[in-house]
């Protein structure tokens, strides 16, 4: 059974709470659909979209780090599994430093087309505010049980703890989330996301994220909002100088 929170299950039904939340009438945000599949083949897609994979063939899959700029300043961290993304709130970002152990809260499963997505989600819109990807890449999930049998990175979450080498632009090497509190315990589940202590292990920790670049189009917060608000504007005198042009 699926800890409550974290995995929302296969097909359409795990984008539920995302189409739910928001106007796509609104925002910019891509409405996708669940790749359905095995893990294996969604994993071999991964491998042949990213171009390269850690670990064979079968067992690499994309994630993605995006910074959002919305009540509350945080990172989102995604990782593709089930046709879907996998996806945490991380308020301070992942680290490349193992001393430092970053507090995570699971949100709705997010559709893949998610990993290229920047820009303003519109004001009053659910997460209202800007978001870049600060890091794109593939990952290797390292999950196994006790007994050595690996273990399906949906499964993993579900029992709560998952294994993973990244192989980002900006991020490398393995990581693990960990559950430290079940909703049933107070409400809401609360997780650790760690580095661990390998050959690419670091102490840089993470940037400042109004400071930080895109990994895809080297723009900070700031540049995206501000291009956004210069389209609206342009948008909004192209149809007021059109309107007055009828009259």
């Amino acid at each position: 059974m699926a800890a409550k929170g974290t995995a929302e299950g296969t097909g359409e039904g795990s984008l539920t709470r995302y189409h739910r939340r928001r106007d796509f009438s609104r925002t910019a945000e891509p409405r996708g659909k669940p790749r359905h599949g095995t893990e294996g083949d969604q994993r071999g897609e991964a491998v042949e979209r990213a171009g390269e994979g850690p670990g064979d063939g079968n067992r690499a899959a994309s994630f993605v780090v995006q910074i959002h700029d919305a009540s509350t300043l945080h990172f989102d961290f995604r990782l593709e599994a089930d046709g879907v993304l996998k996806s945490f709130a991380v308020p301070k970002g992942p680290s490349d430093n193992p001393r430092e152990k970053r507090f995570a809260t699971p949100t709705e499963d997010h559709p893949l087309e998610y990993r290229t997505f920047e820009g303003t989600i519109a004001a009053g819109g659910y997460g209202a505010g800007t978001v870049i990807v600060w890091d794109e890449g593939t990952y290797l999930n390292t999950t196994t049980d006790r007994h050595g049998k690996d273990v399906p990175l949906a499964e993993a979450l579900d029992r709560g703890h998952a294994s993973f080498r990244l192989n980002g632009r900006k991020l490398h090497g393995g990581y693990a989330l960990t559950r430290i509190r079940t909703a049933a315990q107070e409400g809401r589940e609360a997780w650790l996301l760690v580095k661990e202590a390998d050959g690419r292990a670091g102490a840089a920790g993470t940037p400042d994220p109004r400071r930080a670049r895109s990994a895809r189009t080297g723009r900070t917060l700031g540049q995206v909002a501000a291009e956004e608000t210069a389209k609206g504007d342009a948008g909004g005198n192209a149809r007021g100088n059109a309107e007055g042009g009828r009259r």
